[in-house]
């Protein structure tokens, strides 16, 4: 599933305390940062994975059923460009989708 949206749109109250801080992610320096903030990145929030073979991948259609390898209740991953940064549970807004951020993974970890 792939999410973007404009950042501005989150609420300072639902975010989470321990949450990811680009000051220091780039060593205090802030006027770098004003330079990074605008530039546009991929959000994507992964459900789970499966292998299977190719004649399996082809024979899928209309109805087919594809089991993940992660439960129901495990927390989805959120990328950013590919690389986990958070986990997060998942919400509905309205008639949207959206992730709660559970978990922010530092970068020192890799999750």
């Amino acid at each position: 599933m792939q999410m973007s949206g404009d950042p501005t749109s989150m609420q300072a109250g639902n975010t989470p305390e321990a949450g990811l801080n680009p000051a220091a992610l780039i060593g205090g320096n802030m006027e770098a940062f004003s330079v990074l903030k605008d530039i546009p990145v991929t959000i994507s929030i992964e459900l789970g994975r499966t292998r299977m073979s190719l004649a399996e991948l082809l024979a899928l259609g209309p109805g087919s059923v594809v089991e993940l390898n992660r439960m129901v209740d495990e927390p989805m991953d959120v990328l950013v460009n590919g690389t986990l940064i958070a986990r997060g549970e998942v919400v509905v807004i309205d008639d949207n989708f959206g992730i709660r951020m559970t978990e922010v993974i530092s970068p020192a970890s890799g999750g």
